[in-house]
């Protein structure tokens, strides 16, 4: 037989708001054990005091000094991966021996828990049980009086030991966020939050639930006075508005507001234009599909407003109503905006009536069909059809009629959204009507994520071309019947 190990979630630092089952393991198990510095001193341990009872062994785990292990091998993280394996062994032996062991955590124990490091080492040789406790999330949200997230609201939960420039474009694309891991990061975290444009909304919380505890502005903390056991906490904007409501936006366009619909090209900054970079470090906000959104480097003061894959529509009137309050907003696409992307989507809305007196400009990009042909030669050097694949904005029916004439016309064609998760059928229902027109030989180039860290691209045959490898971060160049395909090179001659 032997004993059980149990990481017990102590909650945010008030004893009455640890679960019952914890109290109960507490003061039943034969051995507590706790995480404690040099002088012995723990957190932990003084939370659970109330469920403590005489008798019971006590395991302290005292961390490593950092100015101890310069000698290490390894540093720092050889030292302490050192003492967790040294704790594990101590543990262990308890266990062994059909003892009960508690490991005490602070919060909940698998939410940058301690424990997780012992539960990893120990639990395929022993039965392991975890019990969760309250997190200083949830009690920073409580003690302020504020909801963190609600309805479609997104909360994210960030360490602070990020960089900043990263933690900042996480900060500029979520609704709300809690902020740990602060002291030593707490300038850096600050200034992502300033970053973001969000520093104004921000709390501080530190050592919520105990009699200590403190509440402030983020911005107005001086940083010398900040421990570990605090948080930046970023609440639901919905509250606050219904709250303390937005002075109302005059209907009436404020001049000098402009919307800008900007080409951010197939992939990384390589492929911005110096007049897309401009337009884009110009504007006050910058609108966009989140992954798009996340492609521009963030800028003090500069709001970001990420959503979702469908919604373009939504995505244009909320740009067009930012720019009628006298505000530059920049609407980002990848590669070109004007095809298959917000360009149109801006000029529907703007046509339906919104946004009136908003002026609309569209800065080009490198298209995914150009980055596509350049990767293996010149196949869009003679005419060319540029077609979607996407039967969402427009019935199959016309696509079929469309891939037909191109085919006919002996176009070579460049193939934008061939397949995705629910639209499976398409691309083979293609290959059969263009090979009515073209031989099983014609050159086809399948190119994915062009200039991202997936990238790959490969030559086929339209007789070879297979639809299950495709999806929907593909564009496919299909030839005409004199595109040639020599040493994994493609192209098209200018003369038919």
């Amino acid at each position: 037989m032997t004993g059980t190990l149990y990481g017990v979630g102590l909650g945010p630092g008030d004893p009455e708001l640890m679960t019952v089952k914890a109290a109960r393991l507490i003061s039943e198990a034969s051995v507590i054990a706790y995480h404690c510095a040099r002088h012995g001193r723990s957190i932990a341990r003084s939370v659970a005091e109330p469920y403590l009872r005489e008798g019971q062994i006590e395991e302290k785990l005292v961390y490593p000094v950092t100015t101890e292990t310069t000698d290490h091998p390894g540093g720092y993280e050889g030292a302490i991966a050192d003492f967790y394996e040294l704790s594990a062994k101590r543990l262990a032996e308890h266990l062994d021996a059909d003892r009960d062991v508690v490991l005490l955590c602070e919060g909940d124990p698998f939410f940058y828990g301690s424990y997780m490091y012992m539960h990893e080492r120990l639990s395929g040789r022993f039965e392991a049980v975890v019990v969760p406790g309250v997190t200083s999330v949830s009690a920073a949200s409580s003690v302020l009086g504020r909801p963190l997230v609600q309805r479609d609201e997104v909360l994210t939960v960030l360490p602070g030991t990020l960089p900043a420039p990263e933690l900042a474009r996480r900060l500029a694309d979520t609704d709300a966020a809690a902020v740990l891991k602060l002291g030593r990061t707490f300038s850096s975290v600050r200034e992502a939050f300033a970053e973001a444009g969000k520093l104004d909304d921000a709390v501080y919380v530190e050592r919520a639930t105990w009699g200590q505890q403190r509440i402030e502005p983020l911005a107005s903390v001086d940083p010398s006075t900040v421990p570990y056991f605090s948080l930046a906490l970023l609440p639901s904007p919905a509250y606050a508005a219904r709250v303390s409501p937005a002075p109302e936006v005059p209907a009436v366009p404020v001049p000098g507001g402009e919307v800008v619909v900007v080409g951010l090209g197939p992939a990384g900054p390589e492929w911005l234009t110096p007049e897309a970079a401009s337009e884009l470090d110009a504007a006050e906000h910058i609108v966009g599909y989140g992954p798009y959104v996340a492609r521009v480097p963030q800028k003090a003061g500069q709001q970001r407003h990420a959503s979702g894959n469908r919604v373009e529509a939504d995505r244009a009137r909320e740009a067009l109503s930012l720019a009628s309050a006298g505000s530059r907003v920049a609407v980002v696409s990848s590669g070109d905006p004007g095809v298959f992307a917000m360009a149109s989507a801006v000029l529907e809305q703007v046509s339906a009536g919104h946004g009136a007196g908003v002026r609309v400009r569209i800065v080009p990009g490198v298209t995914a069909a150009q980055a596509a042909a350049s990767r293996v030669g010149a196949p869009l050097g003679h005419d060319y059809c540029v077609l979607s694949l996407s039967d969402r904005l427009k019935p199959w029916e016309i696509i079929e009629k469309r891939l037909d004439a191109a085919g006919a016309a002996d176009l070579v064609l460049a193939l934008y959204n061939p397949a995705s998760r629910t639209r499976t059928t398409q691309l083979a229902s293609a290959r059969e009507v263009l090979l009515r027109h073209r031989s099983e030989e014609t050159p086809v180039v399948v190119a994915r994520d062009v200039g991202g860290p997936e990238e790959d691209i490969r030559i086929t045959t339209l007789g070879e071309l297979d639809p299950s490898t495709v999806d929907m971060r593909c564009l496919l160049i299909v030839g005409s019947s004199k595109t040639r395909a020599e040493n994994g090179i493609v192209w098209t001659p200018r003369s038919y």
